[in-house]
């Protein structure tokens, strides 16, 4: 009788300990500052920086006429203060805030002017501020890569009014619906750095923007070479370097995430590259320049959705079909279409985004080397889901941006006079001109 007392005990002891200990053992422990992690996002948010200016700027600026160059450097710059001061307004806080009921699409106001972000303010391992830093690189390279498609024939007033606008009303919503715990990401769509958010979004806004202004005059008879291949080419350069902080740098810390993404980065751009100056080898006898620094845009923007998800294997097939998949389309888009996207930006961002963010679903499967899915998610579900982000965000980005195009022309105006364009807007708009020899 005196053991199965004592062993009554025991239990009645043990019983009480663990009931008194559950409510400190559910409590999660608060975030910690994580000194790697933070290393790493701050190197990353220079890296992303560094693709818009100067990478973007040089690339850009050396594909255009050398009597619009300057007109391409200003407004790649201009595009950088006005995204970074309507960022600390309230941009931010619609992208990344907590809308609450409407948080699936948009984040509201409650972070305008970074309104409770200190020092000490942590987004998991990272400062806020570091973390909000990162995401405005994203926010500004986003509308400087639709300029491409307008270049050589747009007033900058109109410009920095439709950028603006673009950026609160196109850009910002859909950043929320994928990163910013919205509908998209309720319902699992992987897009690691920006298939979606940033490449397909800018292609439609560039497609809709080359149709909706019209084609440069002279073109397509009159040739329009490149000014500046050289240019071009070191800010490719520039570029491929930088976007290891965009993709693996998404990873939002130093751990094996971001190094796989560091290396399928590299196989992507250079599948893409290579398969691109194969394409071009074959169809015209010679292989240029600028096809393998287009091709290698195309492999970067196309394995960009896929960078945490996939492996090796996964980035040698999505460089190789950006490669020909952005070839051809870029061929058909000039030679077929007739329509003046000045600097490919939708055949190379709209196509590859929306090429890599579906073949994502493919290629995470662990089968060929990827994280795998969720439970109980098959490839097919999550290839519907990736099909599902790319249409929503092609419609938003396509009605909006005609809509914002619409309203930017009434106000401020979006062509310069025929007179103005055949002048050079260098000249015209800034009363300057890139080279005076």
């Amino acid at each position: 009788m005196t053991i199965i007392r004592s062993r009554f005990s025991l239990i009645f002891f043990l019983l009480v300990s663990l009931l008194l200990h559950a409510p400190f053992a559910a409590a999660a422990e608060p975030p910690k500052l994580d000194g790697a992690n933070t290393a790493w996002m701050l190197t990353s948010s220079v890296l992303v920086l560094f693709m818009t200016l100067p990478g973007l700027a040089l690339f850009y600026g050396g594909l255009v006429r050398a009597k619009n160059v300057l007109s391409v450097l200003m407004q790649c710059f201009a595009i950088t203060c006005v995204v970074t001061l309507a960022w600390v307004f309230f941009v931010y806080s619609i992208a990344f805030g907590d809308g609450g009921a409407s948080n699936a699409w948009y984040g509201g106001f409650a972070k305008s002017f970074m309104s409770g972000i200190e020092f000490k303010t942590l987004k998991g391992t990272i400062p806020e501020t570091v973390f909000a830093m990162f995401q405005l690189t994203f926010a500004i390279i986003t509308p400087a890569l639709v300029l491409g498609a307008y270049a050589e024939r747009v007033k900058f007033s109109g410009m920095l009014m439709f950028s603006l606008l673009w950026l609160i009303l196109v850009y910002a919503p859909i950043a929320h619906w994928v990163w910013g715990d919205g509908w998209l990401a309720k319902m699992g769509i992987m897009d690691f750095a920006g298939g979606t958010v940033v490449h397909l979004n800018a292609g439609i806004a560039a497609l809709v923007c080359a149709t909706v202004l019209g084609k440069r005059r002279g073109f397509p008879e009159t040739p329009m070479p490149p000014h500046n291949l050289t240019m071009t080419v070191a800010g490719a350069c520039m570029l491929w370097v930088g976007w290891f902080g965009f993709n693996a740098g998404s990873a939002l810390a130093a751990d094996g995430a971001a190094g796989m993404a560091m290396l399928v980065t590299h196989i992507g751009a250079a599948t893409g590259a290579f398969a691109w100056m194969v394409c071009e080898w074959v169809r015209y006898g010679k292989p240029s320049v600028l096809g393998i620094v287009t091709g290698m845009v195309a492999g970067l923007g196309t394995i960009t959705p896929a960078s945490g998800f996939v492996g090796p294997l996964g980035a040698l097939a999505i460089g190789a079909a950006a490669g020909v998949a952005c070839f051809f389309a870029t061929n058909y888009m000039k030679r077929v279409l007739n329509v003046d996207d000045s600097l490919d930006v939708f055949p190379v961002h709209g196509v590859g985004g929306a090429l890599g963010t579906t073949l994502t679903g493919v290629f995470a499967a662990a089968y060929f080397g990827g994280v795998g899915y969720p439970e109980k998610v098959t490839m097919g579900d999550q290839v519907l889901v990736q099909l599902t982000g790319v249409l929503a965000v092609a419609a938003w980005s396509g009605v909006v941006t005609w809509i914002l195009l619409k309203v930017s022309d009434v106000v401020a105006g979006m062509r310069v006079q025929p007179e103005e364009e055949t002048e050079g807007l260098d000249t015209v708009l800034h009363n300057e001109t890139g080279y005076n020899l």
